[in-house]
């Protein structure tokens, strides 16, 4: 459900006062009936049913079912950043994420959190990403915002600024290029999937001009990457190659930090971009937006990425079981 008090609930029960959706699957709210009732009745979602279960063994279609992660009553604040609200933010996570590894569900689908007040002795993370990775015994996993056919990969993910050119290494873009290449191809189908690689510094470096990191790291792992039957291309200056519309070119892009990635791709996809782990045994979405507090509870939050990251989780669940029958 995300944080309690941001627009995490608002946007999982509009997606599924969908009818079309609830054809599709069968979705469990980690959550509580109390706050789910709450939000129902704040935002007059009439129209929509609740089957409350404890256990994953009373599912029902057709209905969003409420799996009840706590019992007792909670003050919820929509807006309101709380230390309660991280805390039901941890427990529904920790709860869906025990059900998803054990199989008694098929995917997760994540609502935005709180990074500060979710932190504790039992989330020490910049991050969903970071967590997931760890609880997948993975050493990295892959930061992947999607939409339709952008799709755009972070090397450096919640890390300051200041430390990203100490973090982009020739080993670090070859495993990158690695999970996102076999990603193409596992979880979107994609038989033979091009890669760009934008460069670190502006323009590319200007041939060592304005830094050396991309002649003298970024290039050589673009062809050791070409090598290993990778074909990836670059490095390139992320504003011409969005600006020029050359991205549509590419399947995939590995973007060298947080911002050079995600800036462009959320200007041409804010309201429909899913967020798509990457290299991680089981599947994992969410909307590409935060907690939005400021119109928590307003009724203004739209559920469109929400929704699209439900599609997109199934979607990469139905082409890796036909990838696997494949092979």
């Amino acid at each position: 459900m995300g944080d309690l008090n941001g627009i995490g609930l608002e946007v999982v029960l509009k997606s599924f006062s969908n009818q079309d959706l609830l054809r599709d699957i069968t979705p469990v709210v980690y959550s509580s009936m109390g706050a789910c009732e709450f939000y129902k009745q704040l935002l007059s979602l009439d129209s929509i049913n609740f089957h409350s279960i404890d256990s994953m063994g009373n599912i029902k279609d057709n209905v969003i079912n409420v799996m009840n992660v706590w019992k007792e009553d909670v003050k919820i604040e929509p807006g309101v950043p709380t230390k309660i609200s991280g805390q039901k933010a941890l427990q529904s996570l920790q709860v869906a994420v025990d059900d998803l590894v054990n199989n008694r569900i098929d995917v997760l689908v994540t609502a935005p959190i709180d990074k500060n007040n979710i932190q504790s002795k039992d989330f020490k993370f910049p991050g969903h990403t970071e967590f997931l990775a760890k609880t997948a015994g993975v050493e990295e996993a892959l930061m992947f915002l999607v939409a339709d056919n952008l799709r755009v990969g972070v090397l450096t993910g919640h890390i300051p600024l200041c430390e990203v050119a100490n973090n982009v290494t020739q080993q670090k873009i070859i495993a990158k290029l690695s999970q996102m290449h076999k990603s193409l191809k596992g979880d979107f189908g994609i038989k033979q999937p091009k890669i760009a690689v934008l460069g670190l510094n502006p323009h590319a470096g200007d041939n060592g001009l304005i830094g050396k990191e991309d002649i003298e790291i970024i290039v050589p792992a673009i062809e050791e990457a070409n090598i290993q039957g990778m074909a990836t291309f670059g490095p390139f200056a992320s504003d011409g190659l969005f600006g020029s519309l050359a991205y549509k070119k590419y399947d995939g892009i590995l973007a060298m930090y947080h911002d050079q990635g995600l800036i462009p791709f959320k200007v041409l996809a804010f309201d429909t971009g899913v967020n798509f782990t990457a290299g991680l045994p089981f599947v994992r979405t969410s909307p590409d937006h935060g907690t939005a507090f400021d119109i928590a509870g307003k009724n203004l939050a739209s559920p469109t990425s929400f929704r699209n990251a439900v599609y997109l989780a199934i979607k990469v669940f139905n082409t890796r079981k036909i990838v696997f029958e494949d092979s």
